[in-house]
């Protein structure tokens, strides 16, 4: 699909190259239709999350589901109508401060809960092509170069995620099958490898991808074709490392 550049504005190339030299560029988020859809599975959470009446319509529909209370019987405690609480709830009005404090007030939260997601940083890590972070692993001493590609530094959430781009080359070895914590996703960029897992191999090229247990040994067999290059995803439990 071909973007083109609107009058007055910069070219994509602009863009681009502005981008390709900062950490991230500020921009407002203006969906084209000036709201975006409460309907569409696939919409992006954290974007829906940064338009204030959505993101407040979350938390009043949460601390209702943590009461386990309906929506009628939430209406009726706040003195609003069925059908305005159930628009406050997808977002698709501006509550007044009087609107929320009654809210509050029926929910027994305070009045500033409701604007928690809203001024919630979401943490976001941009890594440019060929400034992965260089790590030790197991593999390393094998010949195996490991490049973490991200890392969320939020202790708070209960899983974590580990991006890597593995690179094999001749002077690797095989190293021994391991085991560890967690789920583990491989996806190949470049070269052909047999690849282990428990008691099954599979032999991946370009394009293939790989979704297993990783408490199961696991590991490249066979190196069939240099240089291998792949992605390896590992998720686990904050706690399990």
């Amino acid at each position: 699909m071909t973007t083109k550049a609107k009058a007055g504005t910069d070219s994509v190339a602009q863009i681009v190259e502005h981008l390709s030299n900062s950490k991230g560029v500020s921009a407002p988020l203006i969906p084209p239709s000036g709201k975006f859809s409460g309907q569409d599975p696939h919409g992006l959470v954290g974007a829906r999350d940064a338009i204030l009446e959505v993101a407040i319509g979350r938390e009043v529909r949460a601390c209702r589901s943590k009461l386990g209370i309906t929506v009628a019987d939430l209406a009726a405690a706040a003195g609003l109508s069925l059908g305005m609480l159930s628009k406050i709830e997808n977002g698709m009005i501006s509550p007044s401060l009087t609107t929320l404090q009654a809210l509050s007030r029926a929910l027994g939260v305070p009045i500033t809960s409701f604007f928690t997601r809203y001024e919630e940083q979401r943490e976001v890590v941009f890594v440019k092509a060929g400034e992965g972070l260089a790590i030790e692993r197991r593999g390393t001493r094998n010949g195996h170069q490991y490049h973490l590609l991200g890392y969320t530094g939020n202790q708070t959430s209960r899983v974590v995620v580990e991006p890597y781009l593995i690179t094999l080359t001749t002077e690797s070895d095989v190293f021994p099958l391991f085991q560890h914590a967690g789920i583990e996703f491989l996806y190949m960029l470049e070269g052909e490898v047999v690849y282990r897992h428990a008691d099954k191999r599979y032999a991946m090229s370009p394009g293939d991808s790989l979704f297993f247990d990783a408490d199961a040994p696991h590991g490249p067999e066979v190196m069939v074709k240099f240089p291998i290059r792949f992605l390896s995803i590992i998720s686990y439990g904050r706690g399990e490392e």
